[in-house]
């Protein structure tokens, strides 16, 4: 089962972390070395990082500088990488890192506060940036990121599959039970017929599912939220999640019931073999929930159309923030050109670079909102899905263990999802499985 199989690879994945943590950093495959050039290390789809080298080719060239551009092969590599060259003596200059795990580095002292650099700029200013991914990025009072994007969750759907089915298109406003309906009408059968439930458990009757969405803390918290309900006992200085109090638990049970009484997102077996977004983009599944990233990918599709819509809701409309950030080590040797680097990525025209790849919203409030990234010529047609979005987005809490919390709660939730683990019985795992990460953690607020 997947999430045997997931724990499994995350138990390993730990313990190869501990062990990396006792090398030091030019021992390490891979990892970062010393050199004359500012050092950035960073992960990316393929466009995304035939953006950064062009842009690092610029910023050579107008400053002088080099760069040695250091390509992780996904965030779990950079973690690891960024954790081993640390506790090596040997980081790099610069990191981007999304905001949901840059706290154990800010808690050991591992990242410089930009807060003086910021204000003495002539490149850029803290206006310039949407606040909310600002603030993401504060560690104790100290700005110690600056945010690259500001994205959120939204529904993309195949428009194709709509049509063909006679669905309406998602709205502007829906809620839970619409989602729901949309999703059952499209789960269909190699004939075209609807597949009622999850008849189809262990076979092959379902052609399309309807909908795809991980099963993940961050995929449910927004919806926890939206029903008046939070995911912690206190969001600036949690010591628990709180996923068994009503309105928490009433949305928990909808969204295990996704799988177990309805069938219309696939089976653990079958998102092993074959990922939500790559079920999407071979139109075998009509909608699927994910942040600006996916857009990169599903640019590529040619065989049938799509487009974005809002998160539906339980009653307040409230997303979830999804940002990455660029920082310097505080070990960094050479923290003037970093900043320098810095300024330039983030700068309008770093920015609009950026766009072209699809996968940003940008942070900087101006290039958002600017034709680089509402581009009718490319889809999705409704990107102004997640300029609208900006508004509502919450951070999850920003706390040095976040990381390992949610990997604990990725694996309960698979089990309440795909086995059928009572929402009772999930609600008192998440708990009682990430108490001890959240006593030991250091929060962005500090203090007790």
């Amino acid at each position: 089962m997947t999430g045997a199989f997931d724990r499994g690879r995350r138990a390993l994945g730990l313990l190869l972390a501990v062990v990396l943590a006792t090398v030091p950093a030019a021992c390490a495959g891979g990892g970062v070395t010393g050199s004359d050039a500012v050092q950035v290390l960073l992960f990316g789809d393929p466009e995304e990082l035939v953006a950064y080298r062009e842009l690092i080719d610029d910023f050579e060239t107008s400053s002088g500088t080099q760069v040695q551009l250091i390509e992780a092969s996904d965030r779990a590599d950079l973690i690891a990488r960024l954790s081993t060259s640390i506790a090596g003596g040997a980081p790099p200059d610069v990191f981007l890192l999304n905001y949901r795990y840059y706290g154990q580095f800010a808690a050991s002292g591992a990242i410089a506060p930009l807060d003086d650099l910021l204000a003495a700029s002539d490149e850029m200013r803290a206006d310039d940036f949407y606040e909310v991914a600002m603030d993401a990025f504060r560690w104790q009072g100290e700005q110690v990121c600056l945010p690259q994007n500001v994205s959120s969750l939204a529904v993309y759907y195949n428009r194709d599959l709509f049509e063909r089915y006679g669905v309406p298109e998602p709205p502007d406003e829906w809620g839970w039970t619409d989602l729901i309906r949309t999703a059952a009408a499209l789960t269909r059968d190699a004939g075209g017929s609807k597949v009622v439930g999850t008849e189809s458990e262990g076979t092959s009757a379902v052609d399309v599912y309807g909908l795809g969405v991980e099963p993940s803390l961050i995929r449910l918290a927004p919806f926890v939220w939206s029903n008046g309900g939070e995911i912690v006992d206190d969001p600036a200085r949690p010591t628990r999640l709180t996923l068994d109090t009503p309105a928490a638990t009433e949305v928990l049970r909808n969204f295990l019931d996704l799988r177990q009484a309805y069938g219309v997102i696939p089976t653990d077996g079958e998102v092993e073999a074959m990922d939500d977004e790559t079920r999407f983009a071979n139109g075998q599944l009509a909608m699927v929930l994910s942040s600006r990233r996916a857009t990169t990918t599903f640019r590529s599709i040619d065989d049938f159309d799509w487009d974005v819509a809002p998160l539906p809701t339980y009653g307040e409309q409230v997303g979830v923030l999804h940002s990455d950030a660029f920082c310097i080590t505080a070990q960094s040797q050479r923290p003037d050109e970093a900043w320098e680097f810095i300024e330039h990525v983030l700068g309008e025209d770093g920015q609009r670079a950026l766009v072209r790849t699809g996968r940003t919203v940008p942070s900087n409030i101006e290039v958002s909102r600017s034709a680089a990234f509402l581009d009718p010529g490319l889809p999705p047609l409704r990107s102004d899905v997640f300029l609208d979005a900006v508004d509502t987005v919450r951070p999850t809490p920003t706390i040095s263990t976040w990381a390992e919390i949610e990997d604990v709660t990725e694996s309960v939730l698979e089990d309440g999802l795909y086995l059928g683990l009572p929402v009772d019985e999930v609600a008192r795992r998440l708990d009682a499985d990430t108490r001890e990460m959240f006593a030991r953690g250091e929060t962005a607020a500090g203090g007790p």
